[in-house]
């Protein structure tokens, strides 16, 4: 079977491209739709996908002197969030939590990591540089898995906390396993075995009963504890 590409719309021009045709298309697209207006200063071009599951894809752009705590709580609304569970950046073996306090000591013993994890209210040019590739996980339990890499540095007119959505990924076509056609919804218990995708016609008599079924959407975190996007 022919390996499936990627593709998404870069949000600077609306063209559509492959994953990695995206990333050689935006440098160009970016100088081009610069804005003439505010502030220049440093920034930081992020490719963001799901670790084990990379159809999911997004570029960002983002001022180097933000904080690892406003890109996390970007992640959270447009990928991950749904019950406020707890997360973590891991950035060449040292790991940033939002808040460490009090859980640091039990940390080596719980979770059978080295040392205790620093806070994610550090900023991300005393640790990212270019080319570093780093990680983010989301609900310790059912974890969403997910891997950063800084494609570049550069100068540009950015907000002092804002983050501009560069490109994202077209939804991934999952097929109904009963039918074919686009599935819906998944199960969030079959999910866990590579099944349980279906239209709205199946789900009404899948067999683990319809409050099993959560949407399909746009985010590695499809089909995961209680997220509907």
């Amino acid at each position: 079977m022919p390996r499936r590409t990627s593709t998404g719309t870069c949000a600077l021009c609306g063209e559509d491209f492959g994953k990695a045709a995206m990333t050689r298309h935006l440098p160009k697209c970016r100088a081009e739709h610069a804005p003439n207006k505010g502030k220049t200063r440093k920034t930081f071009h992020l490719q963001v996908e799901g670790r084990y599951l990379p159809d999911y894809w997004l570029h960002l752009e983002i001022p180097a002197e933000t904080t690892l705590t406003t890109l996390d709580a970007f992640l959270r609304d447009i990928w991950l969030e749904c019950c406020g569970h707890l997360s973590a950046f891991t950035i060449e073996n040292t790991q940033y939590e939002l808040n460490t306090g009090g859980v640091d000591a039990m940390w080596p013993m719980i979770f059978g990591r080295g040392a205790p994890p620093k806070s994610m209210n550090t900023r991300l040019d005393a640790v990212l540089r270019s080319g570093l590739k780093f990680f983010h996980e989301y609900d310790f339990g059912t974890t969403t898995h997910l891997a950063l890499r800084v494609v570049a540095e550069q100068e540009g007119v950015v907000s002092r906390n804002a983050i501009r959505l560069l490109a994202r990924n077209h939804p991934p076509p999952i097929p109904c396993e009963k039918c074919g056609v686009p599935a819906t919804e998944v199960c969030a218990q079959c999910i866990y075995e590579g099944r349980g995708w279906v239209c709205e016609s199946h789900g009404r008599t899948h067999k683990c009963g319809e409050d099993m079924l959560l949407p399909v959407v746009n985010s590695p975190r499809v089909g995961m504890c209680g997220y509907t996007g």
